[in-house]
């Protein structure tokens, strides 16, 4: 039997995760006593003493536990951003290529994606990688996400009765151009700029869908909306966690539909001039949680689908 710690349980992420180890009989869980929570030298005999380390902290907070590990067996899984782009670092999206998921079958740091980030990564890494966008391409990306991901403030703040009329409307953010994502946005596809990007916060829980849109004279060669969904079919075959959708027929593309699921839908739409790809997700699933537990699936040689909700 396997041991893990979640240092930050409490927060959102931490409690997914702790939620999703319920039914699981293959691993024990160190809970520290309320009093001892935020104590230096508890949490470092519990980072010490687990196998599996789940860090779910602000990102200063996160780098303090990295530096309480005194052993070489504990697997580090941090869902903040401090470690994302380090190269030392491994990034927890399986799917995006083979070296990417054998890195995790053996990494004692791994790096949950950001969720505006796994989304934009996916879409990104396969174009970028195959040759059939540059480098230098001036991308922009939309996001819109449920309020969940903000945390337990924003999310009181949006199921408080007495709340703002402006929360009831979708809001745009990052207006500066600086998010916390965009570092990772730029170096996992390997692009030598990051995108222009437009993060948006609406009023419902859970579930995202992030979009890059595609005017045909970015791509380094002309490409139709049919060969550019079967070179992202190609790309994610014979993967239990990401799926290339079909032809999109509907007339819209909703956020939430896929809350409560571990996976991720790849969409592409549009027209032979005008492409957009967009890939569906549960911001706490596929987003956050979900990445975390399937990386540590992996890590500990387990089906990496063990404890997910992957069933339709």
């Amino acid at each position: 039997m396997k041991t893990v710690f979640i240092d930050g349980r409490e927060g959102t992420t931490g409690l997914r995760i702790f939620e999703r180890f319920a039914a699981r009989d293959d691993l024990r869980v160190i809970v520290l006593p309320e009093d001892k929570r935020k104590d230096p030298a508890a949490r470092k005999e519990a980072i010490n003493a687990a196998d599996v380390a789940f860090l779910c902290l602000p990102d200063a907070a996160a780098r303090e536990s990295v530096s309480l590990v005194d052993n070489d067996h504990t697997i580090v899984i941090d869902t903040s951003t401090a470690h994302r782009t380090l190269p030392d670092w491994d990034y927890g999206f399986p799917e995006l290529s083979a070296a990417h998921r054998e890195a995790l079958r053996t990494s004692r740091r791994i790096a949950v994606p950001g969720c505006h980030a796994g989304g934009f990564v996916s879409l990104a890494y396969p174009l970028v990688k195959s040759g059939l966008l540059p480098a230098d391409a001036p991308l922009s990306c939309f996001s819109v996400t449920g309020y969940s991901g903000g945390g337990k403030k924003m999310i009181a703040q949006y199921e408080d009765d007495t709340r703002e009329a402006e929360l009831s409307s979708p809001r745009q953010y990052g207006l500066t151009q600086q998010h916390k994502h965009l570092p990772e946005m730029q170096r996992i596809p390997g692009l030598s700029r990051p995108p222009v990007f437009c993060p948006i916060v609406a009023d419902y829980p859970c579930g995202m869908v992030v979009s890059l849109p595609l005017p045909v004279e970015l791509f380094s060669r002309r490409i139709s909306v049919s060969e550019l969904r079967e070179r992202f079919a190609s790309h994610y075959a014979g993967s239990k966690l990401v799926r290339v959708m079909p032809e999109c027929t509907a007339p819209m593309l909703g956020s939430n539909n896929r809350a409560g699921w571990d996976g991720m839908e790849i969409y592409v739409y549009g027209n032979d001039d005008r492409l957009v790809v967009a890939s569906r997700f549960d911001n706490l699933g596929k987003g956050a949680s979900g990445a975390a537990v399937q990386c540590m699936n992996i890590a500990l040689g387990l089906d990496e689908t063990t404890g997910l909700c992957v069933e339709e």
